[in-house]
């Protein structure tokens, strides 16, 4: 590991203070002038300097016609340039003294014949120079808490606590709305191209380092530094989760990898055995990979299996019943002290066996206030398993009928909506068990978007929750079989 983050080759790729943009011009078609745009949206505080051999300002930049001409020595270099200018240019920063580098540019390893060379001679001008470069055929990163994103994606969103490195690019920028609607989003994230200098081990390095990234994801097609992969995860996914996905243990898998990155690949078990020596949770798919995410990156690790279920219908709670029984998970029936507490909240009419049926209740207003407290407070339950619903028709309904006026419908439902919700956020917050929510409405709907907002993992259906818990368990028995044998090794 790290002794300081700052230690990382990675550091100044992804912390800069200033950057030489190659490739960047005033025509809007151009991919460098994008990733120049990109740039400047999410707001960079530090310097930019384009580099264009014709034009005195792009994009209302001041522009000089080369590196010489830069008034300082830029911390990155950013290069969108056809193949075979790229070399030369690193070249030239390397005089200027530039020490680290994005090559954005494709056409080398992944394309064999002459891309080969092409990239032989990137990685020597690279040494002479000792230049640290990302790349190339990368997409680049992203940092929203250094306001930093060199992608052609624009991003707009808040910074978030998941950091990725991914040998795909399309994984970091097609998934920006995706986790910024689900309250995660990137802390740090890396493109990493065909990897001819910095590697996904250096990478994940630095995100373990990384203070503000919370869980890690990894999209992975191949790894070079097999031993150096498996002793750097090894040391961070004690105190730190680390997911990840392999898609090339099959032929076609591994055809893809390799036209893509030129990634070599191995068969499925010997990553499969890798992974978990390493102490990384295994996600079978890429929506898997970010469920995981979201447990591990926001919930306490629980004690033991056992899940209390709460639902609003016998249907949704036998549906969670049922996945948590096909993933290993416990369902137990409640202690005698849990059904007296709920006994003054459920009438003889409703179920209180676990899953825990409240189609009928006394208050619908307790389904969100007391009985979630005591059904956390299960001694037999490690893990809470919630359905969520509050539809904004069905509290309009009901203040239309209480003769609340029409012009105050809208913000009393508000209101309620934002009370039962911030009292399961807060629930959460306060207890050392996970909650989990699930529901089968629609999660752009506004209940939904207040518990995401607050926190609350909340997943379309127990199909998604349930393994998603599961990988809280998942990790709590890798992390200590490494802390064991840490221990027994004296580490």
């Amino acid at each position: 590991m790290l002794d300081s983050i700052k230690q990382s080759p990675l550091f100044k790729i992804i912390n800069p203070g200033s950057i030489a943009v190659f490739g960047a011009s005033n025509s809007a078609t151009t991919m460098g002038t994008t990733l120049l745009d990109s740039i400047k949206s999410l707001g960079f505080e530090g310097a930019l300097y384009p580099i264009h051999p014709k034009e005195p300002v792009v994009q209302g930049l001041k522009a000089y016609s080369s590196i010489r001409e830069v008034p300082e020595t830029p911390d990155l270099a950013l290069l969108v340039l056809p193949t075979r200018l790229v070399a030369e240019t690193l070249d030239a920063c390397g005089k200027k003294g530039i020490k680290h580098a994005i090559v954005v540019s494709g056409g080398f390893r992944e394309v064999g014949g002459d891309g080969l060379q092409l990239q032989k001679e990137l990685e020597e001008v690279a040494g002479k120079h000792r230049i640290r470069f990302l790349g190339p055929n990368c997409i680049g990163v992203t940092n929203p808490h250094h306001k930093l994103n060199t992608t052609f994606m624009p991003f707009a969103g808040k910074p978030g606590f998941v950091g990725m490195a991914s040998q795909s690019g399309s994984f970091v920028t097609q998934m920006f709305d995706y986790l910024d609607g689900l309250g995660m989003g990137f802390s740090a994230a890396f493109s990493v191209g065909n990897e001819a200098n910095v590697d996904i081990v250096d990478c994940l390095e630095y995100l373990g380092a990384c203070p503000n990234t919370k869980v890690i994801a990894l999209y992975v097609e191949g790894i070079k530094r097999g031993r150096a992969f498996i002793e750097t995860a090894r040391s961070i996914a004690p105190h730190k989760p680390i997911v990840a996905i392999y898609v090339s243990g099959s032929e076609a898998g591994r055809r893809a990898g390799f036209s893509h990155t030129g990634s070599l690949a191995g068969p499925d078990p010997l990553y499969d055995g890798a992974f978990r020596q390493s102490g990384i949770v295994r996600a079978r798919s890429v929506t898997e990979l970010f469920d995981f995410c979201w447990t591990l990156g926001r919930l306490p690790v629980p004690e033991g299996p056992n899940v209390v279920i709460q639902t609003h219908s016998g249907g949704p709670g036998a549906a969670a019943a049922d996945a948590c029984s096909r993933a290993g998970l416990g369902v137990p029936p409640l202690s005698a002290d849990t059904l007296e507490r709920l006994s003054a909240y459920v009438p003889h009419t409703g179920s209180i066996n676990n899953p825990v049926d409240l189609t009928f209740m006394k208050n619908p207003l307790h389904y969100y206030n007391e009985i979630p407290e005591v059904l956390i407070s299960e001694e037999k339950a490690d893990i809470m398993l919630m359905y969520l619903l509050i539809s904004d028709q069905s509290i309009e309904r009901a203040l239309t009928l209480m003769g609340i006026p029409e012009d105050r419908i809208e913000n009393e439902s508000g209101k309620f909506i934002h009370q039962a919700c911030n009292r399961v956020a807060e629930l959460a917050e306060k207890q050392r068990k996970p909650l989990v929510g699930y529901t089968f409405r629609n999660l752009e709907e506004r209940f939904c978007r207040v518990l995401i907002e607050r926190g609350v993992p909340l997943y379309p259906g127990p199909e998604r929750a349930v393994p998603a818990i599961k990988a809280l368990l998942t990790y709590k028995k890798l992390r200590e079989k490494i802390l064991s044998s840490n221990a027994r090794r004296g580490a």
